[in-house]
């Protein structure tokens, strides 16, 4: 399974509808995106059916960012059950990821 596509407009249906998310805010120029980029994905197969891991580029999408005051990308956003609970800002490697993922399963 690949990293969902979240956008402005799905973005609350999608952080309500599933008990834990972790959304990447991205942007095709930013290079350390591109060095997490694989690893979301890789998140996204290891935790199918478990947490829904989705990608948001912060271009196409600037209302979900300014919301959640991303001023530096990227960051990923940890919910569980709608709420806030985790954030990473800037570059990690997998195993941090995968540890605040699995605080909240």
């Amino acid at each position: 399974m690949k990293a969902v596509e979240i956008t402005d407009a799905n973005f609350d249906t999608l952080i309500r509808s599933n008990p834990v998310v972790m959304v990447d805010f991205w942007a095709e120029w930013c290079g350390p995106c591109k060095m997490v980029a694989p690893i979301v994905e890789e998140l996204a197969q290891d935790y199918e059916g478990k947490a829904l891991i989705g990608k948001l580029d912060v271009d196409t999408n600037p209302n979900t960012a300014m919301k959640f005051g991303v001023r530096s990308i990227p960051t990923l956003l940890f919910f569980k059950n709608g709420e806030l609970v985790d954030k990473q800002i800037g570059y990690a490697p997998k195993n941090v990821l995968a540890k605040k993922l699995e605080v909240q399963l």
